[in-house]
């Protein structure tokens, strides 16, 4: 065995790699970029190395560096991870030619199995059912919009180099096949470097079922039972698990031997997953679709149903040794469902999100498992990935496993951070998640009843009271666009040098709180005053994305009183109050229940969920709508990158036309004109890096003509 192992890697799966090699006393080697000079993965290795600055292309997909890394650091071994370099054959044979062992397949066998072409022709020619598509590779645009109609519509463009579900696009219209295949190629270039795609039929409600295998480099195969990953989303997995409600024990056994003959087809070695996909009212006919030459993401739920650590048998198999167990002496004990936490946001149609991590609460215990990337500090961008962490629930049966996992996620407390987390919670109470009717459309169908798109009134209210409390500060004023320069706050007197800051005394009712240092109570909005009854404070908060509400509040804050209301409604009182802890938590009671809020800064958490709570200026947001009247300025929807601009200041375009795509995180959003107009002004060009909600373009409305000529 080897001792001292690079992770060409980082996040959540450099940070699962680094334990496991930590178990076995062996040496880690982490590598960064200059986004993650702090990260996680970095603290955690017994070493780390710089290699390159942000961009993915320039630092983790830059074979030289990671050789250069492993040179300086005395590697003996690179484990690749998943995503990045894990299936490029090349990263494999550079690394043999360096004098490195390659944590993962022969060269000759991620190649194969990474163009999904020859993939399909290799296990055909093994006995393994494939799925109807294409054949032929380097097909053009023509050949792909031929072959999909011979087929027959609906069918499924897919990238050959790649996997995770980017760059794949359903296409059930004809007509849109060339706007469809220029899309799917472009994801596909920037996320393999390679845009040759193939064309497969698309089954109805199919189930995604995944076989693990494990192979040494002495011949022996076998299976580790499979994974459903049917409920997924624009087909990239979110939650997986094993076994699968749909296999009985025949059906099991038989895609297990079709894995493993897949997997003998190639000379495989190392762990590597068979996927299939399969007809949900016919389990017995499944289809081949690829192999994945690597660790899966959703690896954690196999161990916990069969005690194998999978990252130590990859270790182990490329140091040569053999496996010590045959297909008979597999057993699969119990079950085991995963959830990917992502850095997106449901309520904005899943955009991704980004931002830093301001408090941060991950499960640990009782069944429930936590592997995750982050820290608090960790700056969430748009460069990379958007998966931060994930959620793992065992128990005896499924019920217990989907009870704890749910629970979970209620815990998991990423404030700073928009996150699918409380997406994932309620999916996982959909009664068909529950009764196992799965399918890969599920999530699609269903999304709208998921999705949680009104922001709860408590939100404001527990924004409120940590106004009062000063725990929310006053954020500088943004310029909007068109906007006024921001000035003092009406009333604001400049400072009077004869007159130094000197100590505040605490007030006896609380204000100062926990945390809050010296406070002057007539300086605090809280309606404290000397005799009578204390006064309401009134506050405007907003969460972005919808109307702003007004919140009063009064008394103390360690039992305040509070009511929101607006549009002539009476006012729905309730009381709140904050906790321990630095911050301290918020509870407040309301219609006979006991709500517990998390927060940092602006952000407040509450059973997976968090919203972004911001104070509101009538006056300031009057003015930017009457500077703005009359255009219409197109935002970012997400922090990303302007990878292609299609207008010029000036041009004349069409309601519903395709101006600029923005990218993040390997994902494609398209900004299209709200109405025909006129391009009055462009603030971005190719390469442009946006935060969300900038300013893009803004668009001028056409003057419609007078339906009447005014009378001379």
């Amino acid at each position: 065995m080897f001792d001292t192992v690079l992770v060409a890697n980082r996040g959540e799966i450099a940070v699962r790699v680094i334990r496991t090699l930590r178990q076995l006393g062996l040496r880690s080697v982490a590598v960064f970029s200059d986004a993650d000079a702090d990260a996680r993965h970095v603290r955690e290795a017994d070493t780390a190395v710089r290699i390159g600055p942000a961009p993915a292309a320039e630092s983790y997909l830059s074979v030289e560096r990671l050789l250069e890394a492993a040179a300086r650091t005395g590697a003996q071994a690179v484990h690749p991870g998943y995503g990045f370099l894990a299936e490029n054959a090349a990263f494999a044979r550079a690394c043999a030619g360096a004098g490195l062992v390659f944590i993962g397949p022969l060269p000759e066998a991620i190649s194969l199995m990474g163009d999904k072409i020859r993939a399909k022709e290799t296990v055909r020619a093994a006995g393994v059912p494939v799925v109807p598509g294409s054949s032929g590779s380097g097909l053009s645009d023509s050949q792909l919009a031929e072959s999909a109609r011979e087929i027959g519509m609906p069918v499924l463009l897919k990238p050959s180099a790649g996997g995770g579900g980017k760059g794949m696009r359903l296409v059930r219209d004809a007509g849109v096949l060339a706007d469809e295949i220029a899309a799917a190629r472009r994801e596909a270039r920037a996320s393999f470097g390679d845009d040759t795609l193939l064309v497969e039929r698309w089954i109805d409600r199919p189930r995604h079922i995944e076989i693990q295998v494990l192979a040494d480099g002495h011949g022996n195969v076998v299976h580790l039972g499979e994974r459903e990953c049917s409920l997924q989303r624009r087909h990239q997995k979110i939650i997986e698990e094993a076994p699968s409600v749909l296999l009985d024990a025949g059906t099991r056994a038989a895609m297990g031997e079709a894995a493993v003959q897949a997997a003998r087809s190639c000379g495989y070695a190392g762990a590597g997953t068979v996927e299939f996909i399969v007809p949900g009212n016919d389990p017995s006919s499944y289809f081949f679709m690829e192999m994945n030459t690597r660790l899966q993401v959703e690896h954690p739920v196999t161990e916990m149903i069969t005690g194998i650590d999978l990252v130590e048998w990859q270790l182990r198999v490329a140091a040569g040794e053999r496996l010590p167990y045959g297909q008979e002496d597999i057993t699969l004990t119990g079950h085991a469902i995963e959830a990917r936490i992502c850095a997106e946001d449901p309520s904005r149609g899943f955009l991704p999100s980004g931002g830093t991590v301001l408090k941060l609460r991950e499960p640990q215990g009782n069944g429930v498992r936590t592997d995750s990337g982050l820290t608090e500090g960790t700056e969430v961008g748009s460069l990379y990935d958007p998966m931060l962490s994930k959620v793992i629930a065992y128990g005896p049966d499924r019920a217990t496993a989907l009870r704890r996992l749910r629970a979970a996620l209620a815990e998991t407390v990423t404030l700073g951070v928009q996150t699918n987390a409380g997406f994932l919670r309620r999916l996982l109470g959909h009664p068909a998640v529950v009764a196992g009717e799965l399918d890969t459309g599920l999530v699609e169908r269903e999304v709208e009843g998921l999705v949680s798109g009104e922001v709860p009134g408590e939100v404001y209210v527990v924004g409120g009271l940590l106004r009062q409390a000063g725990l929310f500060p006053k954020p500088a004023p943004s310029r909007s666009h068109g906007a006024p320069p921001p000035g003092p706050p009406l009333g604001a007197l400049p400072p009077d040098p004869h007159r130094p800051e000197r100590p505040r005394p605490q007030t006896p009712d609380g204000l100062g709180g926990p945390g809050l240092g010296w406070v002057d109570p007539f300086s605090v909005p809280s309606g404290w005053r000397l005799g009578g009854e204390p006064a309401w404070t009134v506050h405007h908060l907003r969460v972005p994305g919808h109307d702003p509400v007004t919140v009063r509040v009064r008394g103390t804050l360690r039992d305040a009183e509070i009511a929101w209301g607006s549009g002539g409604l009476p006012p729905v009182s309730g009381r709140g109050g904050l906790g321990e802890g630095n911050p301290p938590t918020v509870t407040l009671h309301l219609n006979g229940q006991t709500h517990t809020f998390h927060h940092a800064n602006t952000w407040l958490g509450r059973d997976g969920d968090a919203w972004d709570v911001r104070d509101h200026d009538p006056v300031a947001a009057s003015l930017s709508g009457a500077a703005r009247s009359g255009v219409d300025s197109l935002t970012a929807p997400m922090p990303g990158t302007v990878t292609v601009v299609k207008v010029a200041v000036g041009d004349q375009v069409a309601a519903g036309q395709s101006l600029l795509v923005v990218e993040a995180m390997k994902m494609e959003h398209v900004i299209s004109a709200p109405h025909a107009g006129t391009v009055a002004e462009l603030d971005v060009t190719p390469g442009t890096t946006v935060a969300m909600d900038q300013v893009l373009a803004v668009i001028a409305p056409h003057e419609e003509a007078d339906a009447e000529e005014t009378p001379s």
